[in-house]
């Protein structure tokens, strides 16, 4: 799966029409040159990674590699043979290059190195959209995403926003298209695909609005994700966990602890039975919000067990939120005493 941005901000760039986002001026010009209080949500640059029914997907590669076998299927039968062979042979190399690209771009993105990131994407998704890719297609959204997300890193907040609206606006009207097209138009796999990518974009969106501190927008990013997260992977799925998990700290932030709390309990019930690998991070936002419900014994013991759990996994960041936490709790307990 791939990505949308092509360039630096030009003038007319997000241009609004009437309330509406402007899709198309903003591809196309863009492509003409490209925790918080006593919780525990980790805070290093948002990285999305894909949803997938059965578990991570392989990755940006895969996806387009399937998007481009297409490409092939054009020759005119006029043709010779040797030449048909001759421009098989270029499209085969112009796809193994940007496979390449794409490939470099998604190791650079995780490595943080931004700005190469940024002109690798751009490269690839300039090559699909010049062979036809349209502009909502699963694959030039993801990359839209990454983009986003480098953007946000970068603070380039006015693009980053742009490019967050751009993917959840044209995935929203994308799924309303195909909510009643019949099996034999579009796959039931092919529709649930297409909702679990806005559900990474609203995810990816809510965790950068709440590092922004818009803590309204992104509450109703997290309501919308983990409905999709849901209806198409159920509730013990680790991401519909992780989503409750993340609802309930913008809900304590918000200080509505009592919702906080039906969240992050339920949250917490889940990742015990299914052996989730981040229960010590849902388990720092339950003592987080109880300690600010004035649960303060029962929060330093989930406090505590957190602590364990987070060093026996080598979570670094998650034991200094701990840590954090445990000092505003020793704090409170002194005051109250």
């Amino acid at each position: 799966m791939l990505f949308w941005c092509l360039t630096r901000l030009l003038p007319n760039v997000g241009r609004q029409a009437g309330s509406g986002f402007c899709r198309t001026q903003y591809l196309r010009n863009l492509s003409s040159s490209q925790r918080l209080r006593g919780g525990c949500q980790k805070t290093t640059v948002i990285t999305p990674q894909p949803w997938t029914q059965h578990g991570r997907s392989s990755g940006l590669g895969d996806s387009l590699g399937l998007k481009l076998l297409g490409f092939l299927a054009f020759s005119l039968f006029t043709k010779s043979a040797e030449l048909e062979e001759e421009e098989k042979k270029d499209k085969e190399d112009d796809i193994i290059l940007l496979l390449k690209r794409a490939k470099m771009a998604n190791v650079a993105f995780l490595r943080g190195q931004l700005s190469n990131a940024e002109k690798l994407f751009k490269a690839a998704m300039s090559f699909l959209l010049a062979h036809g890719a349209k502009e909502d297609d699963n694959a030039v959204i993801e990359m839209s995403l990454k983009l986003a997300s480098i953007y946000a890193a970068q603070n380039q907040h006015q693009l980053a926003i742009h490019g967050f609206q751009f993917c959840t606006e044209t995935l929203e009207e994308k799924i309303q298209k195909q909510k009643d097209l019949s099996e034999e138009a579009m796959s039931a796999k092919e529709k649930a695909n297409t909702r679990l990518l806005l559900g990474l974009c609203l995810d990816s969106y809510a965790r950068y609005l709440l590092t922004t501190r818009q803590l309204d927008q992104a509450l109703s990013s997290y309501q919308r994700a983990l409905q999709l997260s849901r209806e198409v992977q159920g509730d013990a799925h680790p991401q519909t966990i992780v989503l409750m998990s993340d609802m309930a700290t913008v809900l304590d932030m918000q200080g509505r602890h009592d919702d906080a709390y039906g969240h992050v309990k339920r949250a917490l019930e889940l990742a015990r039975e299914t052996d989730h690998p981040d229960q010590h991070t849902i388990l720092c936002n339950l003592a987080g919000i109880l300690m600010h419900q004035g649960h303060l014994v029962e929060a330093g013991r989930l406090y505590k067990e957190a602590l364990k759990l987070a060093e026996s996994k080598g979570d670094g960041e998650v034991v200094e939120q701990i840590k954090k936490g445990l000092q505003e709790l020793s704090k409170m307990t002194s005051r109250a005493s």
